[in-house]
């Protein structure tokens, strides 16, 4: 991957790697997850706490191959029942595939399966070799494998299930006579097959299910794989999507029917989106909640509610601990955070609100800045209800607006305005006559002015 960062941990589809796998592994509901770790340890177990804190993790110093990444997996635990071992970089695999799998595994009693795919392009992978009873003989590693071997499509997955207690006896016997000189999992294969135990490869239909990650290719082509196979299940759940070519849902986002996604939009992280919302075009909504037909179009916004029938954009910028009520609106140019906006109110269009609470039914004018922070410390903002606050408006935490108060345009109001009352905070104004003429002489403007001063 070239990063500093270990290669389970990168995201694709609002889950690392590992995430994805450990999601299809948890559709088996198993007893217990062991988790070999090897680079980038504390970074990769604190990850591993966070999203399957039951798993145990086993931390491989040495890269010795799957071999001896399973020695380690199994030393000191009781492998009774069926050890399903996979890789933690496979993120298009399926829980409903693992299930399919293990289900045949069982059904045929076999010492050990191993699930497998038609690949168009084997390169990398080992091999599948079968007998002329089309009966697994073995499993060859690319390096290993003959000129002949390598035009084989069948692929070995690196998912296997074994009966544990077999597993547990041949896995000792594997050896590192290998061009790696490596301890390779697939011998166990050939051992449990020659002391006569029945061995199965299970084919699966779909090769992209078992697509590896190992380097910012793979990853973008795993991208494109989940975002199609995700959009693919939405729209048949009922969610219109305009081009899905250029929409992006992360597995962990939740729609309604008749939603409607417009190009060049990401609904991200654990966002849920309620039936009849328009989103988009060019939005990105990260764990927000957008309730029934609101609409949102070329904006931002994270750790947001909207709520019903709310209207925010175009180029709105809406920032976490954001709550917009039922039929409120986030126009232009906006940008909020840690505010709650109440029902029917109206921030239009060229403001910022920052750490405040506006009633229902209010209006703030363009231009209004809510200054909520003195260099040290945030402060807070409380706007009534009906409340109309005046184009330019500098509101200065923390101050109270009361029910159906107003606000001059373009004032600085420093201090509760009660509520019915006006806060007027600006200077009177004075015209200085000639000005310009004395202290810009010679300019356009003068010109101008000396010019409308002798038509009269």
């Amino acid at each position: 991957m070239k990063s500093r960062q270990a290669k389970v941990l990168h995201n694709v589809a609002g889950r690392s790697l590992l995430g994805h796998v450990l999601t299809a592994v948890n559709h088996l509901e198993p007893s217990h997850i062991r988790i070999v770790v090897g680079s980038n340890r504390e970074s990769v177990e604190a990850h591993i706490a966070e999203i399957s804190p039951s798993a145990t993790t086993i931390f491989q110093e040495k890269r010795g191959g799957t071999g001896h990444a399973t020695q380690l997996a199994l030393a000191g635990s009781t492998s009774n029942g069926t050890v399903l071992v996979l890789a933690g970089d496979t993120p298009m695999l399926t829980g409903e595939s693992l299930a399919a799998f293990l289900e045949a595994h069982s059904a045929g009693s076999f010492a050990a399966s191993v699930l497998t795919a038609e690949h168009p392009d084997p390169t990398g992978y080992g091999r599948i070799i079968r007998d002329d009873n089309d009966e697994l003989l073995r499993i060859v590693e690319e390096r290993d494998a003959s000129e002949d071997e390598r035009f084989i499509f069948e692929i070995n997955s690196g998912v296997y299930a074994f009966d544990g207690a077999k597993l547990t006896g041949a896995i000792g016997q594997i050896t590192n006579s290998n061009s790696q000189g490596e301890l390779y999992l697939t011998d166990v294969i050939e051992i449990l097959k020659s002391s006569g135990e029945s061995i199965a490869a299970i084919l699966l239909d779909d090769f992209t299910e078992i697509l590896g990650v190992n380097d910012r290719v793979q990853l973008s082509e795993s991208a494109a794989l989940l975002r199609d196979r995700i959009n693919e299940h939405w729209m048949r759940e009922g969610v219109t999507i305009i081009d899905p070519t250029t929409t992006w849902i992360d597995a962990t986002a939740t729609l309604s029917t008749d939603v409607t996604l417009h190009p060049g939009s990401a609904i991200l992280g654990a966002t849920t989106i309620a039936a009849g919302a328009v989103i988009g075009p060019r939005t990105t909504l990260t764990d927000c909640v957008v309730k029934e037909g609101a609409s949102i179009l070329e904006s931002i916004a994270i750790d947001t509610e909207f709520g019903e029938g709310a209207t925010v954009g175009p180029f709105t910028y809406l920032r976490s601990g954001t709550v917009l009520g039922d039929n409120t609106k986030a126009g232009a140019f906006v940008e909020i955070k840690n505010s709650t906006v109440g029902t029917g109110s109206k921030v239009p269009h060229l403001s910022y609100v920052g750490d405040a609470t506006i009633g229902e039914g209010s209006n703030i004018g363009a231009a209004t800045i809510f200054v909520n922070y003195d260099g040290v410390d945030k402060h807070h903002t409380k706007i009534g209800d009906h409340v109309r606050i005046g184009s330019d408006t500098m509101l200065v935490a923390p101050i109270t607006i009361g029910d159906g108060a107003y606000t001059a345009a373009g004032s600085v109001i420093t201090e509760d305005v009660p509520a019915g009352a006006i806060g007027v905070g600006r200077a009177k104004q004075r015209n200085v006559l000639g000005w310009v003429m004395r202290k810009r002489a010679g300019s356009k403007s003068a010109l101008a002015a000396e010019a409308k001063e002798k038509k009269g």
